[in-house]
Protein backbone atom coordinates (compact mmCIF):
# COMPACT_ATOMS: atom_id res chain seq x y z
CA UNK A 1 0.00 0.00 0.00
CA UNK A 2 1.52 3.68 -1.30
CA UNK A 3 1.83 6.21 1.66
CA UNK A 4 1.42 10.07 0.58
CA UNK A 5 3.95 11.01 3.61
CA UNK A 6 7.37 10.93 1.87
CA UNK A 7 9.09 9.96 5.26
CA UNK A 8 7.33 6.50 5.08
CA UNK A 9 7.45 6.69 0.74
CA UNK A 10 11.33 6.40 0.75
CA UNK A 11 12.08 4.29 3.53
CA UNK A 12 12.68 0.33 2.23
CA UNK A 13 11.49 -0.67 6.11
CA UNK A 14 7.85 -0.01 5.80
CA UNK A 15 7.55 -1.36 1.99
CA UNK A 16 4.90 -3.98 0.91
CA UNK A 17 7.21 -5.12 -2.00
CA UNK A 18 8.24 -8.90 -1.39
CA UNK A 19 11.80 -8.17 -2.92
CA UNK A 20 12.60 -5.22 -0.63
CA UNK A 21 11.34 -7.15 1.97
CA UNK A 22 13.66 -10.22 1.46
CA UNK A 23 16.44 -7.91 1.03
CA UNK A 24 15.42 -6.83 4.53
CA UNK A 25 14.65 -9.78 5.96
CA UNK A 26 18.25 -11.37 4.88
CA UNK A 27 19.90 -8.64 6.75
CA UNK A 28 19.58 -10.76 10.05
CA UNK A 29 21.88 -12.49 12.11
CA UNK A 30 21.57 -16.41 10.51
CA UNK A 31 23.14 -19.80 12.18
CA UNK A 32 24.85 -21.92 10.69
CA UNK A 33 24.15 -25.79 11.62
CA UNK A 34 26.05 -27.67 8.93
CA UNK A 35 29.13 -28.27 10.99
CA UNK A 36 27.20 -28.69 14.09
CA UNK A 37 27.01 -31.97 16.40
CA UNK A 38 23.67 -33.63 17.84
CA UNK A 39 24.30 -31.57 21.28
CA UNK A 40 25.42 -28.51 20.21
CA UNK A 41 21.82 -28.89 17.88
CA UNK A 42 20.00 -30.15 20.85
CA UNK A 43 21.08 -27.05 23.06
CA UNK A 44 20.18 -24.79 19.74
CA UNK A 45 16.83 -25.91 19.03
CA UNK A 46 16.18 -25.59 23.37
CA UNK A 47 16.85 -21.84 23.58
CA UNK A 48 13.98 -19.88 24.10
CA UNK A 49 13.06 -17.82 20.64
CA UNK A 50 14.44 -14.59 20.01
CA UNK A 51 12.03 -11.67 20.91
CA UNK A 52 11.66 -8.20 18.46
CA UNK A 53 14.52 -6.34 21.26
CA UNK A 54 16.79 -9.66 21.06
CA UNK A 55 16.97 -9.08 17.05
CA UNK A 56 16.95 -5.57 17.24
CA UNK A 57 13.77 -5.50 15.27
CA UNK A 58 10.92 -3.09 15.47
CA UNK A 59 8.25 -2.89 17.96
CA UNK A 60 4.94 -0.83 18.52
CA UNK A 61 5.96 -0.37 22.21
CA UNK A 62 9.76 0.79 21.20
CA UNK A 63 8.46 3.22 18.40
CA UNK A 64 5.66 4.26 20.52
CA UNK A 65 8.68 5.68 22.89
CA UNK A 66 10.30 7.53 19.89
CA UNK A 67 7.28 8.89 18.69
CA UNK A 68 6.84 10.18 22.40
CA UNK A 69 10.08 11.39 22.89
CA UNK A 70 9.89 13.19 20.04
CA UNK A 71 6.84 14.90 20.76
CA UNK A 72 8.08 16.04 23.73
CA UNK A 73 10.73 17.60 22.18
CA UNK A 74 8.66 19.03 19.71
CA UNK A 75 6.15 20.81 22.74
CA UNK A 76 9.96 22.12 24.26
CA UNK A 77 10.19 24.11 21.25
CA UNK A 78 6.74 25.42 20.82
CA UNK A 79 7.14 26.59 24.05
CA UNK A 80 10.75 28.60 22.99
CA UNK A 81 8.68 29.87 19.85
CA UNK A 82 5.77 31.12 21.84
CA UNK A 83 8.22 33.44 24.07
CA UNK A 84 10.14 34.17 21.14
CA UNK A 85 8.07 34.05 18.02
CA UNK A 86 10.74 36.38 16.14
CA UNK A 87 12.60 32.85 15.59
CA UNK A 88 9.16 31.35 13.71
CA UNK A 89 10.77 32.51 10.24
CA UNK A 90 13.84 30.79 10.48
CA UNK A 91 12.71 28.11 11.99
CA UNK A 92 10.65 27.11 9.67
CA UNK A 93 13.50 27.33 6.96
CA UNK A 94 15.76 25.02 8.79
CA UNK A 95 13.09 22.65 9.75
CA UNK A 96 12.89 22.82 5.70
CA UNK A 97 15.85 21.55 5.59
CA UNK A 98 15.77 19.75 7.87
CA UNK A 99 12.89 17.60 6.79
CA UNK A 100 14.21 17.06 3.39
CA UNK A 101 17.29 15.57 4.81
CA UNK A 102 15.50 13.48 6.81
CA UNK A 103 13.02 12.37 3.93
CA UNK A 104 16.44 11.34 1.63
CA UNK A 105 18.58 10.35 4.30
CA UNK A 106 18.86 6.09 3.53
CA UNK A 107 19.25 5.25 7.11
CA UNK A 108 17.47 7.34 9.85
CA UNK A 109 19.39 9.27 12.20
CA UNK A 110 17.82 10.27 15.36
CA UNK A 111 19.43 13.18 16.22
CA UNK A 112 18.10 14.36 13.17
CA UNK A 113 14.54 13.45 13.69
CA UNK A 114 15.10 15.11 16.96
CA UNK A 115 16.50 17.92 15.51
CA UNK A 116 13.37 18.25 13.30
CA UNK A 117 11.80 17.70 16.12
CA UNK A 118 12.88 21.04 18.11
CA UNK A 119 13.07 23.52 15.20
CA UNK A 120 9.70 22.52 14.23
CA UNK A 121 8.34 23.12 17.53
CA UNK A 122 9.63 26.75 17.63
CA UNK A 123 7.92 27.38 14.04
CA UNK A 124 4.59 25.61 15.72
CA UNK A 125 5.18 27.82 19.10
CA UNK A 126 5.59 31.12 16.79
CA UNK A 127 2.71 30.71 14.35
CA UNK A 128 0.69 30.21 17.10
CA UNK A 129 1.34 33.27 18.84
CA UNK A 130 0.56 35.16 15.90
CA UNK A 131 -3.04 33.54 15.69
CA UNK A 132 -3.83 33.59 19.37
CA UNK A 133 -2.92 37.51 19.54
CA UNK A 134 -5.75 38.17 16.86
CA UNK A 135 -8.24 35.20 18.02
CA UNK A 136 -7.82 34.69 21.79
CA UNK A 137 -8.20 31.20 22.23
CA UNK A 138 -7.64 29.76 19.12
CA UNK A 139 -4.48 27.67 20.24
CA UNK A 140 -6.10 25.97 23.38
CA UNK A 141 -9.01 24.93 20.93
CA UNK A 142 -6.46 24.04 18.11
CA UNK A 143 -4.68 21.77 20.13
CA UNK A 144 -8.11 20.02 21.36
CA UNK A 145 -8.95 19.82 17.98
CA UNK A 146 -6.08 18.03 16.27
CA UNK A 147 -6.10 15.44 19.59
CA UNK A 148 -9.65 14.76 19.07
CA UNK A 149 -8.90 13.71 15.37
CA UNK A 150 -5.63 11.90 15.99
CA UNK A 151 -7.31 10.39 19.38
CA UNK A 152 -10.49 9.38 17.00
CA UNK A 153 -8.21 7.87 14.23
CA UNK A 154 -6.15 5.78 16.36
CA UNK A 155 -9.03 4.51 17.69
CA UNK A 156 -10.71 3.26 14.81
CA UNK A 157 -7.80 2.44 13.10
CA UNK A 158 -6.73 0.11 16.08
CA UNK A 159 -10.37 -1.01 16.25
CA UNK A 160 -9.96 -2.02 12.51
CA UNK A 161 -13.20 -0.08 11.78
CA UNK A 162 -10.44 2.09 9.21
CA UNK A 163 -8.71 0.91 7.02
CA UNK A 164 -6.31 1.91 4.35
CA UNK A 165 -7.89 0.70 0.80
CA UNK A 166 -6.13 0.88 -2.69
CA UNK A 167 -9.30 3.04 -3.89
CA UNK A 168 -9.57 5.51 -1.07
CA UNK A 169 -5.52 6.14 -1.86
CA UNK A 170 -6.00 6.74 -4.93
CA UNK A 171 -8.68 9.33 -4.92
CA UNK A 172 -6.86 10.73 -1.62
CA UNK A 173 -3.30 11.31 -3.75
CA UNK A 174 -5.30 12.39 -6.29
CA UNK A 175 -6.50 15.48 -4.01
CA UNK A 176 -3.43 15.72 -2.14
CA UNK A 177 -1.96 16.90 -5.77
CA UNK A 178 -4.65 19.03 -6.42
CA UNK A 179 -4.52 20.89 -3.15
CA UNK A 180 -0.85 21.02 -3.63
CA UNK A 181 -1.47 23.09 -6.72
CA UNK A 182 -3.67 24.85 -5.28
CA UNK A 183 -1.64 25.98 -2.30
CA UNK A 184 1.01 26.42 -4.71
CA UNK A 185 -1.28 29.21 -6.98
CA UNK A 186 -2.34 30.73 -3.57
CA UNK A 187 1.14 31.31 -2.18
CA UNK A 188 2.42 33.17 -5.65
CA UNK A 189 -0.52 35.44 -5.47
CA UNK A 190 0.17 36.23 -1.84
CA UNK A 191 4.00 36.84 -2.48
CA UNK A 192 3.41 38.59 -5.71
CA UNK A 193 0.91 40.96 -3.64
CA UNK A 194 -1.87 40.31 -6.11
CA UNK A 195 -3.88 38.98 -2.97
CA UNK A 196 -2.63 40.76 -0.17
CA UNK A 197 -4.91 38.83 2.53
CA UNK A 198 -2.92 36.73 4.54
CA UNK A 199 -4.80 33.66 3.60
CA UNK A 200 -4.84 34.69 0.00
CA UNK A 201 -7.78 32.50 -1.75
CA UNK A 202 -8.85 31.04 1.24
CA UNK A 203 -10.13 34.76 2.86
CA UNK A 204 -13.08 35.31 4.67
CA UNK A 205 -13.46 38.48 2.05
CA UNK A 206 -14.05 36.23 -1.11
CA UNK A 207 -17.20 34.15 -0.73
CA UNK A 208 -17.47 31.43 -3.10
CA UNK A 209 -20.54 28.90 -2.18
CA UNK A 210 -23.99 30.99 -0.46
CA UNK A 211 -21.24 32.87 0.81
CA UNK A 212 -19.22 31.20 2.24
CA UNK A 213 -15.41 31.47 1.55
CA UNK A 214 -13.49 28.96 0.09
CA UNK A 215 -10.97 28.14 2.87
CA UNK A 216 -14.29 27.09 4.73
CA UNK A 217 -15.27 24.47 2.20
CA UNK A 218 -11.73 22.85 1.79
CA UNK A 219 -10.49 23.14 5.25
CA UNK A 220 -13.02 20.55 6.81
CA UNK A 221 -11.89 18.15 3.34
CA UNK A 222 -8.10 18.81 4.25
CA UNK A 223 -8.25 18.17 8.14
CA UNK A 224 -10.14 14.70 6.57
CA UNK A 225 -7.13 14.50 4.19
CA UNK A 226 -4.92 14.76 7.11
CA UNK A 227 -6.59 12.40 8.73
CA UNK A 228 -6.71 10.04 6.25
CA UNK A 229 -2.72 10.43 5.83
CA UNK A 230 -2.55 9.10 9.34
CA UNK A 231 -3.88 5.88 8.98
CA UNK A 232 -1.66 5.55 5.91
CA UNK A 233 1.52 6.47 8.59
CA UNK A 234 -0.58 3.95 11.13
CA UNK A 235 -0.52 1.25 8.32
CA UNK A 236 2.92 1.82 7.20
CA UNK A 237 4.37 1.49 11.27
CA UNK A 238 2.18 -2.36 10.90
CA UNK A 239 3.85 -3.16 7.52
CA UNK A 240 7.42 -2.15 9.66
CA UNK A 241 6.79 -4.37 12.29
CA UNK A 242 4.94 -7.20 10.50
CA UNK A 243 7.50 -7.53 8.24
CA UNK A 244 10.70 -6.96 11.04
CA UNK A 245 12.26 -3.87 10.27
CA UNK A 246 15.35 -2.75 12.03
CA UNK A 247 14.79 -0.85 15.16
CA UNK A 248 16.24 2.22 14.03
CA UNK A 249 13.28 2.57 11.53
CA UNK A 250 10.63 3.85 14.67
CA UNK A 251 12.69 7.12 13.97
CA UNK A 252 11.72 7.15 10.43
CA UNK A 253 8.35 6.61 11.90
CA UNK A 254 8.45 8.70 14.51
CA UNK A 255 9.52 11.75 12.17
CA UNK A 256 6.57 10.69 10.00
CA UNK A 257 3.92 11.20 12.61
CA UNK A 258 5.03 14.49 13.57
CA UNK A 259 4.81 15.75 10.21
CA UNK A 260 1.36 14.80 9.37
CA UNK A 261 0.23 15.85 12.88
CA UNK A 262 1.84 19.43 12.24
CA UNK A 263 0.00 19.37 9.10
CA UNK A 264 -2.98 18.66 10.93
CA UNK A 265 -2.54 20.96 13.92
CA UNK A 266 -1.55 23.88 11.17
CA UNK A 267 -4.53 23.51 9.26
CA UNK A 268 -7.38 23.00 11.91
CA UNK A 269 -5.54 26.24 13.46
CA UNK A 270 -5.92 27.83 9.87
CA UNK A 271 -10.01 27.04 9.90
CA UNK A 272 -10.89 27.81 13.08
CA UNK A 273 -8.63 31.24 12.47
CA UNK A 274 -11.55 32.02 9.35
CA UNK A 275 -14.09 30.63 11.04
CA UNK A 276 -13.71 33.25 14.20
CA UNK A 277 -13.14 35.90 11.36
Amino acid sequence: MATSNPAFNRSPAFSSNRDVVAKLQSSSASVKTENMTAAQLTDLYSVPSATPSDTDRMTYEDTMVKIVVSFVILLVGAAVGWFFPVLALPAAIVGFVLALVNIFKKKPSPALVLSYAAVEGIFVGGITVFFESRFPGIAVQAVLGTLVVVGVTLALFVSGKIRASKRATKVFLIAMIGYGVFSLINFILIATGVNSDAFGLRSAEIPILGGIPLGVILGPLVIIMAAYSLVLDFDSIKTGVQRGAQRIYGWTAAFGIMVTVVWLYLEILRLLALLRR
